[in-house]
């Protein structure tokens, strides 16, 4: 008898795996591609991978600004993909070592679900059977391809973010419908790089569920850099590789690419593995969870992107610790008001906690303080010429941390500060004696909190 079954070897179920069989249980993971599962393989960390890449040119061809010069710098476009291809090859490595480590059978193919019954839940694969004690369903998620007339027609025209990965040569200009967090990172890299980027955005403003103040600050460093931003816009139908939108006032417009990025969104795997077998009740497209990562169904937990609600590798790997430590012994529960979110552009943008609009839709007093992060030393002295901004909200009654924000590099490594701030509902007064290094970036978080 298996006492943990997990179907999926992303985010959720690799370190669930590593921490179940850490911790002595039996556990095997079924995965049908490459374990990493999207993030690994064709989200987080290829997209990452490239995206320095792309720093590293700009920083050459444009470091006169320190004093160095290298504007003759080139690119070799596949060699770019080629060390892109070599890193996720070494980590997926890295995942299997450390099943193998920790005793996790790992078995590569498509899980069936059989049913459940008083002896446990009966999975098949590759003709074998397995009985195991307890699912964890991590399938994860796919790009949602909305249903664009003519888009079906326009062939190898069309990519989402799997395809835009393998792509062995640089399109001289490509449009991409959505400006979320996957469109954006493409946005930068391929404009980096000389690609003429086009973005066509339903919503008022790229990267809705981010702060929009900040949000608006990077759409207009990345206009100035020669992307152009459509927003407003709804696409009405794909012509070979002609995009045709509309506009909010109903006015129709054309824009044209060599390639066609679609990244309106992902949309939960729940299909294909039998997960009907098991009754397990399903919400807004996803696999209906409490705070344990329980489902209606005994016995069955589900994890990461297929409950649908938040679709982030470290929400993901979060909720398959809650679920490992629940089994064995220790009580845990998954909260959500610190999951951060970061955009990996150049600069980066990154927040966690309410945003000024969320706070305002809860009712929540709040008080706002906002700094450019030119007040650490050490941004100036690393971002000739850059802007950012740091804004915190607390609020207003007790002083806690409710929400920060920054847009400036390299916001990625420092958010988790904040993450914790407010998981530990910290005040403005707690923070101002919490020593920060000094110089550092991070400091323009104490110095955004002083000004409150």
């Amino acid at each position: 008898m298996i006492d943990l079954a997990i179907i999926g070897g992303g985010p959720a179920g690799y370190v669930a795996a590593e921490r179940a069989g850490a911790k002595g249980l039996k556990v095997v993971l079924f995965e049908k591609r490459e374990l990493g599962g999207v993030c690994l393989n064709e989200g987080c960390i290829p997209t990452k991978t490239l995206l320095y890449s792309a720093k590293i040119y700009d920083t050459a061809i444009h470091g006169d600004k320190y004093g160095v010069f290298a504007k003759d710098a080139t690119f070799d476009f596949g060699k770019i993909v080629d060390r892109k291809s070599r890193v996720v090859r070494r980590l997926v490595a890295g995942v299997g070592a450390k099943m193998k480590a920790h005793g996790v059978q790992v078995v590569k193919g498509q899980a069936m679900i059989e049913g459940r019954s008083s002896e446990g839940i009966k999975i098949s694969c590759n003709g074998e059977s397995f009985l195991a004690a307890n699912l964890l369903v991590c399938t994860g998620s796919e790009a949602f391809v909305p249903p664009i007339p003519g888009l079906k027609e326009a062939g190898d025209i069309i990519l989402t973010n799997r395809e835009i990965l393998a792509l062995k040569e640089q399109p001289e200009s490509l449009v991409i419908i959505g400006g979320g967090v996957i469109g954006m990172e493409f946005a930068s890299f391929y404009n980096s790089l000389g690609t003429k980027v086009t973005v066509v955005e339903m919503l008022p403003e790229i990267l809705g569920g981010l702060d929009k103040e900040l949000s608006a600050m990077l759409r207009g460093i990345y206009a100035k850099r020669g992307v152009e931003f459509n927003l407003s816009c709804k696409v009405t139908k794909i012509d070979g590789n002609v995009v045709t939108y509309v506009d909010a006032e109903g006015g129709e417009h054309t824009v044209s690419g060599d390639k066609i990025l679609v990244s309106v969104g992902r949309r939960p795997v729940t299909a294909g593995f039998g997960l009907e077998s098991l009754g397990v009740e399903m919400n807004r497209g996803g696999i209906k969870v409490d705070n344990k990562m329980r489902t209606n169904v005994p016995g069955v937990y589900a994890a990461g992107d297929v409950t649908g609600f938040s679709l982030l590798a470290h929400t993901a790997s979060r909720e398959g610790e809650v679920v490992v430590n629940n089994l064995t012994g220790r009580e845990d529960s998954m909260r959500y008001d610190a999951i951060p979110g970061v955009v990996y552009t150049n600069p980066e943008i990154s927040g966690v906690g309410l945003t000024e609009q969320s706070a305002k839709e809860k009712g929540i007093a709040y008080k706002v303080a906002t700094l450019p992060m030119a007040y650490a030393g050490r941004f100036v002295a690393e971002n000739e010429g850059g802007n950012g901004v740091c804004k915190v909200l607390v609020g207003e009654k007790y002083g806690e941390v409710l929400g920060v924000h920054m847009l400036g590099n390299p916001s990625s490594e420092m958010i988790y500060g904040a993450c914790m701030a407010i998981e530990a509902e910290m005040t403005v007064k707690e923070l101002e004696e919490v020593v920060f290094p000094h110089p550092t970036v991070s400091e323009i978080f104490k110095e955004t909190v002083f000004s409150l």
